[in-house]
């Protein structure tokens, strides 16, 4: 089987500034793979060049092996961007359903119910106005409308943003049930320490190159830290 992302010597910049620099990455399916990197490093760049919501200058970009710049590769990958914000003049209900239309994904009351309790999100809230909804509310709903695709690359832009402990704590359970069904993710996080217990690998990215890509202990063994942070700092601050 192809791999589910494959990123090989991509480049892009805007005016004189080189946002990507020859950047090379591959998943495996169901991987769980965290981006990690500074506010401006590139990491939602990244994510749209894949999504060819902009383009790259060079370079190649597969998902599932056909070429990224072809509407049918995105067709097993879902996507939620950074600060997610559903219609608000739809419920969550309406916007649930739109999205799995729009992913062709069948669904039944018994699978929503059950992708919102995984979320603790009260199911009787899909019934609400969007506009209604909370920083955390309207994030989970985001979740669960790309949870419920079942597509087999998921992409997250800062899936953890709005979530409190608990939430987060819940949506790290539900990364770690991707893998029964060899779901690959692929997420942009800032929650450094958060991740150790649900990637198999760390992505650095900094300076618009990947840094490291691997297992989180083999980062904080290469970068002799005690955690994730104090590797993290200690591998950009070699960069510099």
């Amino acid at each position: 089987m192809s791999a589910p992302l494959s990123l090989r010597s991509v480049s892009k910049r805007y005016s004189k500034r080189e946002i990507l620099r020859r950047v090379d990455i591959e998943l495996s399916v169901g991987d769980t793979v965290a981006l990690m990197g500074i506010n401006g490093a590139g990491k939602s760049t990244l994510l749209k060049s894949l999504l060819n919501l902009t383009s790259i200058d060079s370079g190649q970009i597969e998902i599932f092996g056909v070429d990224h710049l072809l509407t049918e590769s995105r067709s097993q990958l879902s996507y939620l961007a950074e600060n997610f914000i559903a219609p608000y003049f739809a419920t969550g209900s309406d916007y649930v359903h739109y999205i799995a239309q729009l992913h062709d994904a069948d669904l039944n009351p018994a699978v929503i119910r059950q992708e919102c309790l995984d979320l603790e999100f009260e199911p009787d809230a899909l019934n609400r106005p969007a506009k209604e909804y909370s920083k955390g509310m309207m994030q989970k709903l985001g979740l669960i409308g790309c949870l419920l695709t079942k597509r087999k690359l998921i992409v997250l832009d800062e899936p953890m943003s709005g979530l409190d402990p608990k939430a987060r704590a819940l949506f790290k359970n539900r990364l770690l049930k991707l893998k029964e069904s060899a779901t690959t993710c692929f997420f942009s996080t800032h929650q450094l320490d958060d991740i150790a217990s649900v990637a198999d690998k760390v992505a650095i990215f900094h300076g618009g190159k990947i840094e490291f890509f691997g297992s989180a202990d083999d980062f904080t063994a290469a970068f002799a830290g005690d955690s994730l942070e104090q590797s993290f700092l200690h591998c950009v601050e070699n960069v510099d």
